[in-house]
């Protein structure tokens, strides 16, 4: 049995799939029901465009940036009902076009599939910023998370996350790609540099941790970045591998750390990274597509329940070394709940229909995916 089976064989024998099996639903309630019901009332394909978050202009399939969410995309909506668009700065002109637009998306959303659509940006603070970086939002920067670190106040990160979600969830927004929970050890780093709280993985815990309470306090869902830690690392995933050469007890007692506290908490997202771990896996996979890290270590031994997502599948860490068929077949092999930022919906979504009516993947696996997804929206109304 190769590797990929024997962690299929596991999952099933422990039952990790979240909605509770028909004959449990009487003592897990109707929470279980509702999502059991949602599931089954899907098609394949909805199923699979749940697990996928794209860019506003690959569902419309237009070249300039969307500003607006009107017929085109309740249309490109109705054909793929995807589970997340995610907004970049070209998308945000100011408050009122960012209120009508994330306003009218889930108009569209609840129309067609009766449940809400995670409305994504980055907003970190400090150096990636797409709302507060925009002058025409009037809302003062929050410092970058090195200099918030540096003072070693876990409330000044409460804080952050609170402003920020704040604003956030004025405009509309569900889903903040934040915070960063890379521990910074490799010195070198220039990726996250600014972006991590530290080098000190109890400070970085303290950190992210706060800032996770003050975001999700105002309404908005986080995702800690990027699993399993991109502070080791020299090179830049946006270009190609960043590669971790840590051993996985080194992981365990550094970089691991706040993700573990992620865990333990219930954070509803972690984001993976295309990191290799050679000295963890043999392997120069990344981490994003890798069961080992994800199925086998966040998921058996780290205990985590919540919604993992790819990095974007736009960078070029994956487009320079797999197809995007390939990559979007793999990352849900990997364990992978939902796919970020596949340069082709059509392609992303037919991908892994064809492997699950070909039997590369278990339509169980799906089901396992879109329930985890439908129980933290549910969680949003």
């Amino acid at each position: 049995m190769n590797r990929i089976a024997a962690i299929f064989a596991v999952l099933l024998c422990l039952a990790l799939v979240p909605c509770a099996p028909a004959e449990e639903e009487s003592r897990t309630g109707s929470g279980d029901e509702r999502i059991r019901s949602l599931v089954d009332s899907m098609t394949l394909r909805e199923k699979v465009a749940q697990m996928i978050v794209v860019r506003p202009e690959v569902l419309a399939g237009v070249s300039g940036p969307v500003t607006v969410a009107r017929e085109a995309t309740r249309e490109a909506f109705d054909r793929c009902p995807v589970g997340g668009i995610i907004y970049m700065g070209s998308n945000l002109k100011n408050p009122e076009q960012v209120k009508q637009l994330c306003s009218d998306m889930q108009k569209i959303s609840m129309d067609r599939i009766g449940l809400p659509v995670f409305l994504c940006v980055d907003e970190e603070g400090g150096t990636v910023a797409r709302v507060s970086g925009n002058r025409d939002f009037g809302i003062s920067p929050v410092p970058r998370m090195s200099k918030i670190g540096a003072a070693g106040d876990p409330e000044k990160a409460r804080e952050a996350g609170e402003k920020i979600g704040t604003y956030l969830s004025g405009l509309g927004f569900n889903v903040d790609f934040a915070p960063v929970a890379d521990v910074l050890t490799n010195p070198k780093n220039t990726v996250v540099r600014a972006r991590s709280f530290g080098s000190d993985p109890e400070l970085v815990t303290e950190m992210t941790g706060a800032f996770f309470e003050g975001l999700s306090s105002k309404g908005v869902l986080a995702c800690y970045k990027h699993f399993p830690g991109h502070g080791a690392t020299a090179e830049d995933s946006h270009k190609g591998f960043a590669a971790s050469k840590r051993t996985l007890e080194q992981l365990r007692q550094s970089e691991l750390v706040p993700f573990q506290d992620a865990a333990d908490r219930g954070v509803p997202f972690i984001m993976s990274g295309h990191i290799t771990a050679a000295k963890v896996t043999g392997k120069k996979t990344p981490a994003s597509l890798s069961p080992e890290l994800l199925t086998g270590l966040l998921r058996e031994e780290m205990g985590y329940d919540g919604i993992i997502i790819t990095d974007s599948l736009s960078m070029g860490a994956i487009t320079k070394n797999y197809s995007l068929k390939k990559a979007a077949v793999m990352a849900v092999l990997a364990g992978n709940d939902m796919l970020l930022m596949p340069g082709s919906l059509k392609t992303c979504v037919s991908a892994i229909v064809e492997a699950v009516e070909e039997g590369e993947i278990p339509e169980e696996r799906i089901d396992e995916s879109v329930c985890r997804i439908i129980r933290a929206k549910l969680q949003m109304e």
